[in-house]
């Protein structure tokens, strides 16, 4: 598996996997999210591969297919009143390929990111999981991930 930086040549495939990670939240939460939509249209994809605070990497398999990828975002805490001043490099959105699951890629993903972080002076890693992706969390919580903060809701 190889993973780098996606590039333009990669969108098509990042919006087949954008689909299958808004399926599984549609499935848990139909009443949040929208089946058989687009996250982000191409021009949206193109623009974030251009922002160096929004980098995307991506996993291929040996025919260069892209298998998996993670959407990452810079957060500076400068200056700010209750925050220490620290970096933190954000996973918006990882996601491996239905059929490819657990064949350890996500876990190179995963750790490929907390190595760019380090290599970019971040304090930490952090992510948001859905609590009906069960799968996703328990692979986080193998992962060595531990709660920062929980979100909870009451729906009116």
């Amino acid at each position: 598996m190889k993973i780098r930086r996606a590039q333009e040549q990669d969108i098509p495939r990042i919006g087949d996997l954008l689909s299958q990670v808004l399926e599984v939240h549609h499935q848990g939460r139909p009443d949040l999210f929208k089946g058989g939509v687009k996250k982000y249209t191409d021009e949206q994809l193109g623009a974030i591969l251009k922002d160096e605070s929004r980098p995307i990497f991506v996993a291929l398999d040996q025919d260069d297919v892209v298998q998996g990828y993670a959407f990452c975002v810079f957060i500076k805490h400068q200056g700010d009143n209750i925050l220490t001043d620290i970096t933190t490099l954000y996973i918006d959105d990882l996601c491996v390929d239905e059929t490819m699951r657990g064949c350890k890629i996500g876990k190179e993903l995963y750790e490929y990111v907390l190595d760019f972080a380090r290599g970019n002076g971040c304090y930490n890693v952090t992510l948001n999981v859905w609590s009906c992706n069960e799968s996703a969390m328990k692979f986080y919580e193998k992962c060595g991930l531990k709660p920062q903060k929980v979100g909870m809701e009451v729906i009116l």
